[in-house]
């Protein structure tokens, strides 16, 4: 017998530029393209993003999601969300679910992609964690073992076309890096360039914006860098960024997952991380990647050099990467593994 769409709300009160926002387009969208949905996405009204839904069919609605004080704001949308009467709805960070409320009408599933105070999703029924050290970390924190649910992102993969080499006029002849995300302190943006001061003949592509930009534009300074790094500030093409040069670094203290790892994988550029929670679960040292200590620069310089110098190394990491991506975190595997767990727990 045939069974009704599952309706799903996917919620989302996000920044307006974003790693965990472009993921969730991507996933979004890419559950709505499965029959077995029908998909309505309550996120706060940038622009930008509500275009990018509709475009790709997704039911879209923007929202103010102003916080406690906001009352009307918070009327206003619980009243959208019980009007499209959903049977789940999954909330993404700390704002969506702590203004999403429980209801005996729908199966609500909080979504953490980092070690968040877990004060603001208590209330929920189940939970998705994109890293099993995150699932750890709610399981630790009193949430029921057999409601805690894993599941990793997955890509932009989109083919993309490289970049001339002497964009950004970066030196063409010269081994070229690439770093990306917010500029902030957990990123360890400061490390990668205390790293480059051992590489002299190489150049970094720094792609982010956020509170360290001044700061890492004055170390930048200091530390004599100025002709090697170029500020790239925000870019929606970090994978067409990654197809053009030689080799990604990702230096966090902290990163949740870490899916500029997946995005890596997915586009054929090896990498290098810090040994940090998400990159340091999902990487195989010396197989799809390479590891080194948090906050060694000095490792970290001495990776790089490994994977320049080394054409055979860089095909192992590229490779072991590639396969590593396809058997676990690509988006048919990812899609397909959200649309079961939504069958399983309606109601």
């Amino acid at each position: 017998m045939a069974t009704d769409p599952i309706r799903v709300a996917q919620v989302l009160a996000g920044a307006e530029q974003g790693g965990a926002e472009n993921f969730f387009v991507r996933l979004v969208s890419g559950l709505n393209e499965r029959s077995e949905l029908q998909e309505k996405a309550f996120i706060r009204g940038h622009a930008h993003r509500l275009d990018a839904l509709r475009s790709n069919g997704v039911e879209a609605e923007g929202f103010r999601f102003g916080g406690k004080l906001d009352l009307l704001g918070k009327w206003q949308y619980v009243r959208a969300l019980q009007a499209f009467e959903p049977e789940i709805v999954m909330t993404w960070m700390s704002r969506a679910s702590s203004t999403t409320p429980a209801s005996p009408k729908y199966v609500l599933v909080n979504r953490l992609g980092h070690y968040y105070k877990l004060k603001y999703y208590a209330h929920a029924d189940y939970w998705v964690g994109i890293s099993r050290g995150i699932c750890q970390h709610m399981v630790d924190g009193g949430f029921p073992k057999d409601r805690v649910v894993y599941i990793p992102n997955f890509a932009d993969e989109t083919p993309v076309t490289p970049l001339p080499r002497d964009s950004f006029n970066t030196p063409p002849d010269r081994p070229l890096i690439l770093a990306a995300g917010r500029l902030h302190e957990n990123k360890g943006f400061d490390v990668l360039l205390h790293s480059l001061v051992q590489l002299p003949d190489t150049t970094l592509w720094l792609a982010g914006s956020g509170p360290e930009e001044a700061a890492l534009k004055k170390l930048c300074a200091q530390l004599g860098l100025q002709e090697r790094v170029r500020f790239l500030g925000w870019r929606n093409d970090v994978t067409t960024l990654m197809a053009s040069v030689d080799l990604f670094v990702c230096p966090s203290r902290h990163e949740g997952l870490g899916s500029i790892v997946m995005e890596s994988w997915a586009h054929r550029c090896p990498i290098i991380a810090t040994n940090s929670q998400g990159p340091g679960e999902a990487i195989s040292d010396g197989i799809s990647g390479l590891l080194t200590p948090i906050d060694d620069a000095d490792a970290l310089a001495k990776a790089i050099q490994r994977v320049l110098a080394s054409p055979d190394l860089k095909h192992t990491l590229i490779e072991g990467g590639s396969r590593v991506y396809a058997e676990g975190y690509c988006k048919a595997h990812i899609v397909q593994e959200y649309v079961e767990l939504y069958a399983r727990i309606r109601r």
